[in-house]
């Protein structure tokens, strides 16, 4: 069965059907992770997108539960070069067709995905329509034409848990690497904010020490402080952060009275809650190969990446210093702000996919706390 994939900006490729028969809208972006693609699927950070897979073939290893980073996929069409019609790995239990067809995403294959990403790198991520259903280019151009700008969109009211829960869920120890933590330690109540979390944040929280309670973006600030926590998170999402109004004013109101780790949308959110700015990528930085260099140390880290929007450093407060920068384009990768105790990075150190190289962040954010707890018990307050 023939798929379209129409840009916006006028142009078009064909290709092959698979996964569901329908049609989808959504921004128009690359991923160039070489492995890993059901996490990227399942993450939610990936409303409202179409993902282009940069790695030439996808479907090699099928899908299975373990390996999802929420409970359905959350992208809105998914493109490939080739597809492996059969999957071949020990802990496989569905094709990726099948998969994406259970779960009503459509793909197409057999384009030229080389083409589309070095057009959108070029232009930039633009919208476009995948379709099965119509194959008329010029209806489907009108589509994508006329569908709303992600920046007009609310995603993260779309992906956040309904109500707080607790998380109890570990990694499986036959391939995790280990992070600090662990059970030699007291545990700390950690309010974590989800804003379109993957579950491996949950699973290094836990591991770290921390006893995560899983609650709404839209929880107000006083709110969180009445479940008496010792530290708040705040996860990864989907879209522009300007729109979560609700979650910048819980942040503002949180910020100084309890440690905070924010990583991707949420280290977006803290800044704008402290007073800095956040800006639109051309094309973003999504893959699992972007080098970041901590200016604390000058040490070099590989990381796993998925944001279109960045925080202009010079816009960040006097007081708070930029820690990491992106050495492919000089953009702000994180931050720490000494008094309000506000540690953030743009990029994922709980990978899922991707290097293990930041996995010592969360090991930093608990030692954050513990200074923070100890203080407080010298009766020195927090600082």
């Amino acid at each position: 069965m023939e798929a379209v994939l129409a840009l916006a900006d006028g142009r078009v490729f064909r290709g092959r059907a698979f996964g569901a028969v329908g049609e989808r809208v959504g921004e128009v972006v690359f991923n160039t992770s070489m492995t890993g693609y059901q996490e990227i699927l399942t993450d939610p950070s990936y409303r409202g997108q179409i993902v282009v897979m940069t790695s030439p073939q996808i479907g090699n290893v099928g899908t299975n539960p373990a390996d999802a980073e929420s409970e359905a996929p959350h992208v809105e069409g998914f493109v490939v070069r080739e597809l492996s019609p059969v999957p071949s790995n020990w802990r496989s239990t569905q094709a990726l067709h099948e998969y994406l067809s259970q779960n009503e995403i459509p793909g197409i294959a057999e384009v030229d995905t080389r083409a589309i990403t070095r057009h959108l790198r070029s232009r930039g991520v633009v919208n476009g329509v995948v379709s099965s259903r119509a194959t008329d280019a010029e209806a489907l151009l009108r589509t994508a034409r006329e569908a709303p700008s992600l920046e007009s969109v609310d995603l993260v009211s779309q992906v956040t848990c309904a109500e707080s829960r607790a998380w109890d869920d570990p990694r499986d120890p036959r391939w995790a690497t280990p992070v600090e933590g662990g059970p030699e330690r007291p545990r700390v109540r950690c309010v974590a904010y989800d804003f379109g979390a993957k579950r491996n944040i949950f699973r290094l929280l836990h591991e770290s020490g921390f006893d995560v309670t899983v609650v709404p973006a839209t929880l107000p600030g006083e709110d969180a402080l009445a479940l008496r926590p010792g530290a708040v998170f705040l996860s990864n999402g989907p879209g522009d952060p300007a729109t979560a109004t609700y979650a910048i004013e819980a942040v503002r109101g949180l910020a100084g009275r309890v440690p905070m780790f924010g990583i991707c949308l949420g280290h977006q959110i803290a800044a704008l809650a402290i007073g800095a700015t956040t800006t639109k990528l051309k094309f973003g930085h999504r893959g699992a190969n972007h080098p970041v260099r901590d200016l604390r140390t000058g040490s070099v880290a590989v990381t796993s990446q998925n944001h279109g929007y960045a925080v202009l450093a010079e816009t960040l407060p006097k007081g708070t210093a930029m820690t990491h920068v992106n050495l492919n384009d000089g953009t702000c990768e994180g931050f720490f702000d000494e008094s309000r105790q506000l540690l953030a990075v743009q990029y994922h150190p709980e990978s899922s996919p991707g290097p293990h190289d930041a996995l010592g962040l969360f090991g930093e954010f608990r030692r954050l706390v513990d200074r923070t707890r100890s203080h407080l018990a010298a009766g020195k307050g927090a600082r």
